[in-house]
């Protein structure tokens, strides 16, 4: 009979010293997770919450008389439906084409064989530390016919040399042993780059994803020079628009008569302030319904076992 084999776990002893250093780090970290969820918390219980008292600042840490009347009014925001359409399709769209250029000429860029490479990388980069201006930059885009455009919302972001910048790096950690490899079986560049290089860099596209994600959703000063056309608003464009209509909306909601009725009325009557906290949840809300997808992407060691021996 085979004996088995029992395992003993020896506890440890912890000085007190070392809890002394736990209570603290663990009482750093809590608060620097409270300082940054507490944020949005509150954005989210004032939204919900009266919204006279939310415009009087008195809403902190619980929210006070309940209410969604704020997302019910801003879902009836004229074009609100069509100004979504529009942001979803520029953050999918402009994502998609910025991470496949960003991937691409990050590669070829350490490519030997491409003819002047060290130029034309270094004038790639060299458009970081220069720039024109609104006036030039709107005659540019005029000329291109990309004003009244939804290509106006993903072209001028199609190369971005921050990204290009990142992708080269990653690709130079990638062992030069694969592609010269491929190169021998026969593979061409863009083979080698479907193939090998494209599933190798993901973590760094995923990154760069994210970045070229939330710079095209919460962007909206591009529509505010380029568009003039309803239907390719943006829905931050909207949002601003609505955000500046409050404001006016909330000097005429107090000067009308007191009462228990009056009391109610204000209760969920919109306010400058309840529109704001409520515009900031709906816009900041599919960024963080999206980044987990994401997020297995930076600790995931694909590399681990691409080259034996």
């Amino acid at each position: 009979m085979e004996k088995e084999i029992v395992v003993k776990k020896k506890k440890t002893k912890v000085s007190p010293q070392d809890r002394i250093i736990s209570i603290i780090t663990y009482a750093v970290f809590a608060a620097f997770a409270f300082i940054c969820i507490y944020p949005f918390y509150y954005i989210f219980i004032n939204t919900i919450s009266a919204n006279d008292l939310s415009d009087k600042g008195k809403i902190l840490f619980y929210p006070i008389g309940i209410h969604f009347t704020n997302y019910l009014d801003a879902l009836n925001i004229p074009g609100l439906l069509q100004a979504a359409k529009i942001s979803v399709g520029r953050t999918l769209i402009g994502t998609a084409l910025t991470v496949l250029t960003a991937g691409f000429m990050g590669y070829m860029f350490t490519r030997e064989t491409v003819w002047k490479r060290k130029f034309w990388y270094r004038f790639v980069i060299l458009t970081m530390y220069f720039n024109a201006g609104i006036i030039p930059w709107y005659i540019t885009m005029n000329n291109l016919h990309l004003t009244n455009n939804f290509w106006g919302y993903v072209l001028p972001v199609l190369v971005s040399p921050f990204y290009i910048i990142l992708t080269k790096t990653y690709v130079e950690s990638i062992p030069r042993e694969l592609q010269d490899a491929a190169e021998i079986d026969g593979a061409g560049t863009l083979k080698i780059f479907w193939k090998i290089i494209l599933p190798l860099i993901k973590p760094i596209l995923a990154t760069v994803a994210i970045f070229a994600a939330v710079g095209q959703w919460n962007s909206f000063q591009d529509t505010l020079l380029l568009v003039t056309e309803s239907r390719l608003y943006t829905l931050q464009f909207i949002l601003y628009q609505y955000i500046n209509q409050a404001s006016s909306l909330a000097a005429l909601v107090g000067s009308g008569s007191s009462g228990a009725d009056m009391s109610q009325i204000m209760a969920t009557a919109q306010t400058a302030t309840s529109v704001r906290m409520t515009v900031t949840i709906i816009v900041v809300t599919p960024i963080l319904l999206v980044y987990p997808f994401f997020q297995k992407f930076f600790v995931k060691g694909i590399m681990i076992g691409a080259v034996k021996g």
